[in-house]
């Protein structure tokens, strides 16, 4: 597929069942994320890479609870479970996810002061990771993307990405959502508004 790159949003232990935070039926991703590695010539993960003590970690904030929002200086921000613990078990990629022809690994999240759910920018949205220059440095401009989870990390890769002038495709059934308040219709909705196609990746691993 040349110039396309596959993108693979952070399929690790904690979001992934009896982890930290984890996605419902988070491990599902594994297998068709894992045809989609097979079918692609250039493929990217990302890792959510948190330092103890993080600022989106509600253990943070004084009386803070787990999925509530605070302001910050970025915007709101929800509070989450201790997470992705830079070095722990918990940040590790799934075991069966046969992630070895990975060409680039991007941590995020390692700032302590401001969380990042996009591959590409911070939740400033304005830091970027230089994932966005990276791709097009390589002449990679078609994204395929898929992992944990559709409403937070995927959607917010999909929709800087579509921002960037990347032609954007999200693989539904190789995602899962944590979905809070009807957060996976509005991620499904903006996505499409911003032009990214939703699609299943046996349309796309044949």
């Amino acid at each position: 597929m040349t110039g396309s790159a596959l993108i693979v949003i952070d399929v690790q232990n904690d979001f992934c069942p009896g982890g930290a935070l984890a996605v419902p039926k988070g491990d599902e991703v594994v297998r068709p994320i894992n045809r989609l590695i097979q079918a692609f010539d250039h493929v990217v993960l990302t890792q959510d890479w948190h330092p103890k003590g993080h600022s989106s970690f509600a253990s943070s904030h004084k009386g803070g609870a787990a999925f509530s929002n605070v302001a910050m200086p970025y915007g709101e921000q929800t509070l989450w479970p201790d997470h992705c613990v830079q070095g722990t078990p918990g940040a590790e990629f799934h075991i069966e996810l046969v992630w070895s022809k990975a060409e680039l690994i991007i941590r995020k999240g390692f700032r302590s002061a401001i969380d990042s759910y996009s591959a590409f920018f911070e939740n400033d949205r304005a830091t970027p990771t230089g994932l966005g220059g990276y791709l097009k440095e390589r002449g990679l401009t078609r994204l395929v993307m898929a992992g944990l989870a559709t409403d937070f990390c995927v959607a917010y890769s999909a929709l800087d990405a579509a921002r960037l002038g990347f032609e954007v495709t999200v693989a539904m059934d190789a995602c899962r959502a944590i979905d809070l308040g009807g957060s996976l219709t509005s991620a499904e909705e903006q996505m499409r508004a911003a032009g990214v196609t939703l699609t299943q990746s046996t349309q796309l691993a044949a």
